[in-house]
């Protein structure tokens, strides 16, 4: 499978990029001024005792479940080994998903299965991306006998809405987090999961198949500053900023078909010369590695870059 992202590419990075969903308010102040001190001439500690346990008292968990992992993508292919290690073979995809799921199964030879109830493996996403909205199957799919895992990446973007799953089911899942989309840092690759109360074992394992530090020292600095109330007030009101945003964006593009999002992106459906707007410094998300071919994801930017969007958009050849 040929791997597809947003962001930077052979022409660099774009000038207007519509294209990943970092939070555009970014980076976080906060965190950037933590960064310029750190001091990397040195290993982080091997166990991130400091880390796990302030990752454990932010989300008021037990220390023994908190898995770290190099990034999000990271842990999805550790967690489909593992599995695989087990002797399971089976997975459950969302229709429309991040390809890593997809790609971690092909490597481990899984089996994708069509219903929730067949598979020993199974993948949420809450916002989902590519359309930000809540799973249609996700509480049926914490029903069965499986490994669940919730992706979280845009939880934090959240812009309306509220998961679709209860505390109980929540508590059944493996929620993976990865705060620099959030924070606006996608350059720092960093992340990492709490496991189910009930998964101790399979957390142990996790950790047993991770290579030693798999966070750099500017990785264990962002994740630490993730759980600071400080930080966690930036992020709140970055919402509020991303909020007014949207809804101008969602305006400025009403000639198209806007689909519903709860997130800070949201897909259209358009023909698009890609290449043509590319050369003018805006990349969008082709939605198609998502099995949604003819629509575009957007994630939701300052005023400046939605006009510089809409202009070209409007321009002979934009379409």
């Amino acid at each position: 499978m040929k791997r597809e992202h947003g962001g930077p590419d052979a022409w660099g990075v774009p000038r207007w990029d519509f294209s990943t969903n970092a939070n555009a308010c970014g980076p976080c102040p906060e965190v950037n001024a933590l960064l310029s001190q750190v001091d990397a001439s040195h290993y982080p500690d091997p166990s991130y005792q400091d880390l796990c346990e302030a990752i454990a008292s932010f989300h008021g968990v037990d220390k023994a479940r908190v898995v770290l992992a190099a990034s999000a993508s990271e842990f999805i292919m550790r967690i489909t080994a593992v599995m695989a290690r087990l002797g399971r073979s089976r997975v459950w995809l969302p229709e429309f998903s991040y390809g890593e799921y997809a790609q971690a199964a092909q490597v481990w030879n899984f089996t994708r299965v069509t219903h929730p109830q067949q598979a020993q493996l199974s993948w949420l996403c809450e916002p989902s991306s590519p359309l930000g909205q809540a799973e249609v199957h996700a509480q049926e799919v914490t029903l069965h006998d499986s490994v669940v895992v919730l992706d979280r990446a845009y939880e934090p973007l959240r812009l309306s809405g509220r998961s679709s799953l209860d505390d109980a089911a929540l508590a059944k899942t493996w929620q993976l987090w990865s705060p620099n989309k959030a924070l606006g840092l996608t350059g720092i690759r960093g992340a990492y999961a709490i496991a189910p109360q009930t998964d101790a074992d399979m957390a142990s394992m996790m950790r047993a198949q991770a290579p030693s530090w798999p966070l750099g020292t500017h990785a264990v600095t962002m994740l630490m500053a993730w759980t600071t109330p400080e930080v966690q007030t930036w992020v709140a009101h970055s919402r509020e900023t991303l909020r007014e945003w949207k809804r101008a964006q969602l305006d400025l593009l009403s000639a198209w078909r806007c689909l519903p999002s709860d997130a800070n992106f949201f897909c259209i459906q358009a023909s698009l010369d890609a290449e043509r707007l590319r050369a003018q410094g805006i990349k969008l998300r082709d939605a198609t590695s998502f099995g949604l071919p003819g629509y575009w994801r957007l994630s939701v930017q300052p005023p400046h870059a939605q006009q510089v969007l809409w202009t070209e958009l409007n321009a002979k050849g934009g379409l």
